[in-house]
């Protein structure tokens, strides 16, 4: 039977969501209830669907996102999620048909990237997508940690202050928290109205009843908020009647290491606590070291999260910062032509300029190896181990290496 790819009506949401829910393994069950809560959050112009006699059976959406980039610059996005295909019509492109669809679009638009995170590896390379931040957990076994088991706030030298605050405290003040995050963190991408009310549970999130974590805040000196935890915590007690309880960090923003230190020391000082999982944190985040013994903290996740597809390459480049100066000419290849070209790139630390050439190129590679360096987390020289960046001129290599890493490496705190 023919397959019909196209957007969706708001008729049709119910039966998207339900595609949606069977191609993740959920039940599909309550869609329309879902389906009332989330259409009016739904750009309905970026949703697709694949039609057979009438029912859904893949789904696609992308909606408009901001990308902060290294530098604190940010580019607009494409952000790409609810990406299904049931069980039964794999293997017929009909992935290939709604990203090719949606990646034009986005070209259109003028948007300077796309952006997703994969449930599956293997998927995405091959549609120019290149995993640019990755994400680490770390569970800390609190007893050897080394903390004072009295109190692990602020330092009396600190001078700043640990506060429990409410979930409507939260939604007054995580807003202008998170934008100093995001000015500051390359990888970290906006987060929109909806998100707050979602995470305070001013509206239902899903099906699930909501359940309120625990907030607290770090004030400095000076009483500015500078950073926010979130937390929850089973109820697991021993045998011999101890507790041993695991507390869960549903997500962290601090603005300054002083932030970061004591709300660290914080939720690792709780009474009953023996086990904090600490959710998904950058690769180089400070948390280990903040520990008197660091081998408290043993990784438990470790994989790739941001990916990032390049758009527009003249765009994309002019937008970050470079660390040193340099000029590169890129050959990208770009199978399906949306950012293929010769690229001359002379950049410094006070800006860049990227324009068209066709002068011979000093390296070549694929469209996702540019999106895999540009967030500055990976280096050039790995990749060109590996034989995905090509050196066509001796050293090449080297000046990308200086050019394109950055200090820190890159960190996207949001699932989307």
């Amino acid at each position: 039977m023919a397959l019909d790819v196209r957007t969706i009506t708001a008729a049709e949401f119910p039966d998207w969501l339900r595609a949606k829910h069977t191609g993740f393994l959920q039940a599909p069950t309550r869609v329309e209830q879902e389906a009332e809560r989330r259409l009016p959050h739904t750009d309905l112009a970026r949703t697709q669907g694949v039609f057979e006699s009438g029912r859904c059976v893949a789904t696609f959406r992308s909606f408009a996102q901001e990308l902060t980039v290294v530098g604190g610059a940010t580019v607009p996005a494409d952000a790409i999620s609810n990406v299904t295909v049931t069980p039964t019509h794999r293997r017929r492109g009909l992935l290939s048909r709604m990203t090719a669809t949606d990646l034009a679009a986005a070209k259109e638009r003028g948007e300077v990237v796309a952006t997703l995170i994969a449930a599956e590896y293997p998927i995405y390379g091959r549609y120019g997508f290149g995993p640019a931040a990755w994400t680490t957990e770390w569970e800390i076994d609190v007893p050897r940690a080394g903390l004072d088991p009295r109190w692990a706030g602020p330092s009396a030298s600190d001078g700043g202050r640990i506060d429990l605050v409410s979930a409507a405290d939260v939604r007054k003040l995580g807003p202008a928290l998170h934008e100093r995050l995001r000015a500051r963190q390359h990888g970290v991408i906006n987060r929109d109205a909806r998100w707050w009310d979602v995470h305070t549970g001013v509206v239902q999130p899903g099906p699930e009843p909501w359940k309120e974590p625990f907030f607290a805040v770090y004030s400095n000196a000076s009483g500015e908020v500078d950073g926010l935890v979130a937390y929850r915590s089973d109820t697991h007690w021993g045998d011999a009647k101890q507790p041993l309880q695991t507390l869960t960090v549903a997500g962290q923003i601090a603005v300054t290491p002083a932030a970061e230190r004591a709300l660290w020391h914080f939720v690792c000082s709780i009474d009953w606590v023996t086990t904090v999982r600490s959710g998904y944190r950058a690769p180089d985040d400070l948390l280990p070291l903040f520990l008197p013994d660091p081998r408290a903290a043993r990784i438990v996740t470790q994989a790739d999260w941001l990916w990032v597809r390049v758009l527009d390459v003249v765009r994309a480049l002019e937008a970050r910062a470079y660390a040193v100066p340099g000029t590169l000419v890129l050959d990208v290849h770009d199978a399906a032509g949306l950012s293929d070209g010769r690229y001359r790139l002379e950049a410094s630390p006070s800006g860049a300029s990227c324009t068209r050439t066709t002068a011979a190129a000093d390296l070549a590679l694929d469209v996702r190896e540019l999106g895999t360096l540009y967030l500055g987390d990976e280096s050039p020289a790995r990749l060109a181990a590996l034989g995905r960046v090509e050196e066509l001129t001796p050293g090449a290599v080297a000046v990308a290496e200086g050019m394109f890493r950055a200090a820190r490496r890159a960190w996207c705190p949001d699932m989307f």
